[in-house]
């Protein structure tokens, strides 16, 4: 369940994927790349019998890329 207090910062295979607020603002400024990997899986997983689990990784945002997100997140905040 999500509420007003999550953010989606994207989809994985078309389906949204939300975040709590405090974790987004704490990975705005990285890139979060999720896989699925075999294995046993934590407390976010799939597994469901089928072995399967998560795998994040992150890399931070060049110099750029960060100026164009806060440009977007600028144009954004504007029109709202």
């Amino acid at each position: 369940m999500t509420g007003d207090s999550h953010v989606k910062p994207g989809e994985i295979g078309g389906v949204p994927f939300y975040i709590s607020g405090s974790q987004f603002q704490y990975w705005r400024h990285a890139q979060l790349i999720i896989d699925v990997v075999k294995g046993r899986g934590g407390m976010l997983s799939l597994d469901n019998g089928r072995e399967l689990r998560f795998l994040t990784r992150s890399r931070l945002f060049t110099d750029e890329e960060a100026a164009t997100l806060d440009a977007a997140d600028a144009t954004q905040g504007e029109a709202v």
